[in-house]
């Protein structure tokens, strides 16, 4: 006879309350806008006490980027796991596609309305940035505990160029949903994106310049 872990089914309420007290809350912010809703106005809403809220969410923002934690933790993660003989990079463009591929929010494409939530409100991109500048951080942190003393400064070069890469990724999402773009193009366009901000990573920019070429007046 089959018996029913009790931990995991807590787990899985708690994840379940989690994932309901956020959805409310991002309705609310997106009516309302997110500085004019209160901690107490979730709670009413999602009909749990306020101490519930803050247990799940200690920073009100991470009411809207309840999935922080993946962002975060995600690359690194990817990266620290890749198998032998697999390089960084590799491994950070294999994570990118995978996600692509099973449409995970946390590359940026949450809808229009969200973007503009987000947007217009100073908190939130604030707490999307530091959220990104965590992500380079936690990427760094794994690649300067693989490699040798003498190469921290390279570890963290290539962390930041990597991160960055993500990083220009999930705001080109975010201009194309703010930019009109339906979603039945989206990944198609993200796909191509990615694709391209990678080679352009992998290959030698010793020669880029992004200035103008001067035309000769001769």
């Amino acid at each position: 006879m089959e018996t029913t872990n009790p931990a995991g089914l807590r787990e899985r309420k708690k994840q379940q309350t989690r994932e309901e007290i956020s959805a409310v809350a991002t309705a609310l912010f997106s009516e309302r806008g997110f500085e004019q809703v209160t901690i107490a106005d979730v709670a009413a809403a999602a009909g749990v006490a306020k101490m519930t809220v803050t247990n799940h969410f200690p920073l009100k923002e991470d009411l809207v980027f309840d999935r922080a934690e993946h962002i975060i933790r995600g690359l690194a993660e990817a990266v620290a796991d890749r198998p032998a003989g697999e390089p960084v990079l590799a491994a950070a463009r294999r994570f990118h596609a995978e996600r692509l591929a099973a449409w995970d929010p946390t590359l940026g494409h949450l809808g229009a309305a969200f973007a503009r939530m987000v947007e217009a409100s100073p908190a939130l991109v604030a707490r999307e940035r530091q959220i990104q500048d965590l992500r380079e951080q936690a990427l760094a942190d794994v690649l300067v505990g693989q490699a040798r003393p003498e190469e921290e400064l390279t570890a963290r070069v290539v962390a930041a160029q990597i991160a960055g890469t993500y990083r220009v990724l999930y705001f080109t999402a975010r201009r194309m949903l703010l930019d009109g773009m339906a979603q039945a193009e989206l990944a198609d366009a993200l796909g191509r994106t990615a694709r391209r901000a990678f080679d352009l990573l992998a290959a030698d920019l010793s020669g880029f310049d992004p200035r103008p070429r001067l035309r000769s007046t001769a």
